[in-house]
């Protein structure tokens, strides 16, 4: 009796297998000669469907509602910053006009109408630029019909990038500050050190370009980013122009004497439109 249920058993396992094995053949099988899917499977694959829409659209919108208050709170903190701006720039033009009228009032108790900083500018456009004298002047659209003069200063770019050397009736030849003309005439220029002390020199072109301050009246070292205007003391450019700021102090060839590179704060690169700058003052 023990040995006909052991067999019993054995069957009943096989007939399951052999169920299980037919119907899945039989369920490929009618899937692959059906076009679509059983009901049974559609319905299941709707059900799955409208279940994950459900459980996405409150996950969705939450993720989103928290991307907009993120981005509320970023808005509101730029908004602030922008405005602490503002209010600074109002108050450096209410300073910068008090300092302006103050400026007038002293030159008129002095009977002084016009400094070594008065000037006006004229804008002018580059018309051409030779590629074999690229560092050394370039061509505009205006002249004397412009009230151009030689020697006038040349910026672009926010800073000094060269002077007038041609001036014609309706165009002009800038030199630029970069030429290797050792004849060219130089910038006289002045740094004030981290001491305070004013420093006068020229500006000179050492090889490959490179601008350096050539300082005449001190010993005194010009910090790393201090920044280098024109005096005033020479031709007829006005005092206060920017040439460009220290970027190394270093000994000259001989090892006597500072040799200061400047970088230039003008474009010279590729400039397409200047600003020719006449002084005011005689």
């Amino acid at each position: 009796m023990k040995k006909f249920f052991q067999n019993r058993k054995m069957l009943s396992a096989l007939a399951t297998v052999a169920v299980v094995a037919a119907l899945l053949g039989s369920t490929v099988t009618l899937r692959n000669n059906l076009n679509a899917p059983l009901f049974v499977q559609r319905l299941g694959n709707d059900l799955v469907s409208v279940g994950s829409r459900i459980v996405s659209a409150p996950v969705a919108w939450l993720s989103d509602g928290i991307n907009s208050i993120d981005d509320l709170l970023n808005a509101a903190s730029e908004n602030d910053h922008l405005k602490k701006k503002v209010s600074e720039l109002a108050q450096v033009e209410a300073r910068n006009a008090v300092l302006e009228k103050e400026n007038k009032q002293l030159k008129a108790a002095a009977g002084i109408k016009k400094t070594l900083t008065s000037y006006t500018t004229t804008t002018a456009s580059v018309i051409s630029r030779s590629s074999d004298s690229w560092s050394e002047q370039l061509t505009i659209n205006k002249g004397k019909n412009a009230g151009f003069k030689k020697g006038m200063a040349v910026m672009s770019g926010g800073g000094v990038i060269g002077r007038l050397t041609e001036v014609d009736t309706a165009t002009s030849k800038v030199e630029l500050i970069t030429t290797t003309d050792s004849s060219a005439n130089r910038f006289a220029v002045q740094a004030v050190s981290s001491s305070g002390k004013t420093l006068h020199g020229i500006i000179s072109v050492q090889s490959g370009g490179v601008l350096t301050f050539t300082q005449a009246s001190s010993s005194s070292k010009l910090a790393k980013g201090t920044k280098v205007y024109t005096s005033g003391l020479g031709g007829v450019s006005p005092k206060g122009l920017l040439i460009g700021t220290v970027s190394e102090t270093t000994k000259d060839s001989f090892g006597l004497s500072d040799l200061i590179k400047i970088t230039p704060a003008g474009n010279l690169s590729d400039p397409s439109v200047v600003t020719v700058v006449q002084r005011s003052v005689s």
